[in-house]
C-alpha cells in the first residue's frame, strides 16, 4: 500500500544517507492528514546519541504545536522504532505507528538493539552498564513533594 506519509518518511532516509549527515532513518508526525514535523537520524552530526529521527521529529512537533503531549498524532518511520524511540512515542501519547523496515533489518546493517533488550531482563548489578540502587529515601523527598503539589500538570 502506498502512503505519501510513509513515502516521506522513507525519502528522507535515503537524503540523509545520501548526503552523508547521518543513518538511514527518517520519521515524519502526522496531525489531521498535515505533516507537522520532520525527523532524521543526526546522532554523529549532532553528537547527540537520542537524536534518533523519531525523537527528533517528536520533539519538532512538540515545539510547533506548543504541547508535550502528541494526542491526536501519527508517526510513519522507515524503521521499527528502538527501545529508546519506542518510549519515547508512549510518551508523548502518539495514536499510530507505522513503520517500514523491521528491526531485524536494522540489525543486518549494524544497528541492533537487541542487546538492550536483554539487559531489561537483567538484574541491575549483571547489566552490561551495572545499575546501583542509592540514597532511595532521600530520593523520594522529591516524590512526595510531587504527590502533594496541587497544582501539578500530569502528563
Amino acid at each position: 500500500m502506498d502512503n505519501p506519509f510513509m513515502a516521506r518518511a522513507i525519502q528522507i532516509s535515503l537524503d540523509n544517507v545520501l548526503s552523508g549527515r547521518g543513518g538511514p532513518f527518517g520519521a515524519v508526525v502526522v496531525k489531521n492528514g498535515s505533516i507537522v514535523a520532520e525527523g532524521v537520524n543526526c546522532v554523529t552530526t549532532a553528537n547527540d546519541p537520542t537524536a534518533h529521527a523519531e525523537v527528533v521529529a517528536i520533539r519538532g512537533a512538540c515545539a510547533k504545536l506548543g504541547v508535550f503531549l502528541l494526542d491526536g498524532c501519527e508517526i510513519y518511520t522507515s524503521c521499527e522504532p528502538c527501545p529508546m524511540c519506542l518510549g519515547a512515542i508512549y510518551w508523548a501519547h502518539l495514536s499510530r505507528v507505522y513503520f517500514g523496515n523491521l528491526a531485524a533489518d536494522a540489525s543486518e546493517i549494524g544497528f541492533d538493539d537487541s542487546f538492550i533488550y536483554h539487559q531489561f531482563t537483567q538484574p541491575f548489578p549483571q547489566r552490561s552498564i551495572p545499575m546501583i540502587q542509592m540514597m532511595h529515601e532521600q530520593a523520594l523527598a522529591a516524590f512526595r513533594a510531587w504527590q502533594e503539589k496541587p497544582n501539578k500538570v500530569l502528563y
